[in-house]
């Protein structure tokens, strides 16, 4: 792991309990400190593209859109890392 800026992203909003499951797997999946989570409601770009799919999970060009759960998280997490 390097200790570098997070690689991934996490598209949420206040008050998501989807947002906050999200985030709950990729603690569980050794990726905390890993990852920056971006509220739409920030960034007018994400919330144009995300409102509807929130959460998101984004690494580079690849996107992980929720639902998802653990064993998906860890076979897009192998993939994209």
């Amino acid at each position: 792991m390097n200790s570098m800026q997070p690689v991934l992203t996490l598209y949420s909003t206040w008050g998501c309990h989807l947002c906050e499951q999200a985030e709950q797997l990729l603690i569980a999946a050794g990726q905390a400190g890993q990852f920056q989570v971006v509220d739409i409601v920030d960034d007018e770009a994400a919330f144009t593209r995300y409102r509807v799919a929130i959460p998101v999970l984004k690494q580079g060009d690849n996107e992980l859109c929720w639902p998802f759960d653990a064993d998906q998280l860890a076979t897009w997490l192998k993939d994209v890392q």
